[in-house]
């Protein structure tokens, strides 16, 4: 008979991370996209909005994919993640697709308010499945492999969908096609992922051997999710986590929300040339998503679980508060780009660690513990996007409001350093109890 010892470890953990990381290219293609879109000509002659309502649409989204960062979460958790996140990447491909066919601002507010609401639940569905299937050294490196498949998304969509607009004439096929394209990962995630290696049945005992979950998991049932949240609500680390995640986002969002038109408006540079800057400035946080994963892996090895999870943060605070500050002093829109990528690489080299972090304290209701922190931090897009035209118009000049811009996303960065290090990734947020009220174990 074959033992566990005697077999060579299948390596189901793989399709598992490339398919995760295709569903996450396909979340920030369709997260970005319309930020290209508005400054599209056919969608100007067509639409029409002003600037304010501009970043009203682009802010919204982040506001309910914060508010459903939980409820997705727990669903996971309760349901399991291959069916919710197969039900989210459905989901949010058809309002992708149905923003195409609309044209008033309600109606477009509508669209992006069920995108970001049916996207919610991919990273912390995510962050859960991870967990249950990989080893806690290979949790950062695969949690940033999963990152970087987004940022690939992330940092391509600028220049994917400003080409798109000019091959096929018009704003509204591109978002019809995201919608298809995403409709073929949910069917490709349905066939490859199972919510652990207990129920796939292409994992050998010897791969789960190594993943060290040999035992399936109880679900999170609806009676403990009260008891969840309040051990949420009093956790210190989730609450710092949650700050740190704010501030990151307020200072990162400008990135994707509002640098596409400060380059076109400002700068004046041409759609596609944006298109290429934008992406590349981007593709430096793919680097940084690599980077982080293999950091905050040998951080953790060298300093142990819970510093080797705060270095990485506190570093992306500072280096990425610190390139802000440095577009003060640049007037080369090369230098402002420069600076912008420096950004996106400190930011990104970060997720890795924070994924893991999550993981770390999470156990059963990592799902519910990612979205928790989640919620708080795209609050934190949210307000960036619509802050940025309010900085703008204060200032005596368009020049002082962009000064104004890149000094909030920089005090907000460097502030996200100071909270990192109170994290502690040593400490599980909530443990079961049983009947009697005794922790098991």
């Amino acid at each position: 008979m074959t033992t566990a010892a005697s077999q060579r470890p299948t390596n189901v953990r793989a399709r598992i991370i490339a398919v995760s990381m295709a569903m996450a290219f396909i979340l920030y293609l369709d997260r970005i996209c319309l930020a290209e879109i508005v400054k599209a000509a056919s969608f100007n002659a067509e639409v029409g909005l002003t600037k304010p309502q501009i970043g009203r649409i682009l802010g919204i989204f982040f506001f309910s994919y914060a508010l459903f960062q939980v409820p997705a979460g727990w669903a996971s958790d309760r349901f399991g993640g291959r069916s919710m996140l197969t039900a989210y990447i459905v989901l949010w491909s058809l309002f992708t697709a149905l923003t195409g066919l609309v044209s008033s601002f309600p109606a477009l507010v509508a669209m992006r308010l069920l995108c970001g609401a049916a996207e919610a639940g991919a990273y912390p569905t995510t962050g859960a499945l991870l967990r249950r299937w990989m080893p806690l050294a290979g949790r950062g490196r695969a949690s940033s492999l999963v990152t970087f498949g987004g940022r690939c998304g992330g940092t391509l969509a600028p220049f994917i969908t400003a080409w798109m607009v000019v091959s096929l004439g018009h704003w509204r096929p591109v978002l019809w096609i995201d919608g298809v394209v995403g409709l073929v990962v949910a069917g490709i995630y349905w066939r490859v992922v199972r919510n652990s290696p207990a129920e796939h049945p292409a994992c050998n005992e010897a791969e789960r051997a190594l993943v060290g979950h040999a035992a399936a998991e109880t679900r999170l049932s609806t009676r403990e999710l009260g008891g969840v949240v309040a051990a949420f609500s009093r956790s210190r680390s989730l609450w710092l986590c949650a700050l740190m995640q704010f501030l990151i986002n307020v200072g990162w969002a400008f990135l994707i929300t509002w640098l596409p038109t400060y380059l076109k408006e400002q700068r004046h540079v041409a759609d596609v040339a944006g298109g290429r800057m934008v992406t590349l400035v981007l593709a430096c946080g793919m680097v940084g998503q690599l980077a982080g994963g293999v950091f905050v892996d040998w951080c953790t090895r060298r300093f142990g679980v819970s510093w080797g999870r705060r270095i990485p943060l506190v570093l992306s605070g500072l280096i990425a508060g610190a390139a802000y500050v440095g577009c003060l002093f640049v007037q080369a829109t090369s230098a402002i780009i420069a600076c912008c990528a420096l950004v996106s690489f400190a930011v990104d080299m970060a997720s890795p660690a924070n994924w893991a972090f999550l993981q770390d304290v999470g156990g059963r209701v990592t799902a519910a513990a990612v979205g928790w922190t989640n919620m708080w931090g795209n609050f934190g897009a949210s307000l960036t996007a619509m802050m940025v035209p309010w900085l703008l118009a204060i200032g005596t000049s368009s020049e002082d409001g962009q000064r104004y811009v890149f000094l909030a996303c920089a005090g907000a960065l460097l502030l996200s350093a100071v909270a990192a290090l109170g994290l502690d990734a040593a400490r599980v947020v909530w443990t079961p109890r049983t009947p009697t009220g005794a922790v098991p174990g």
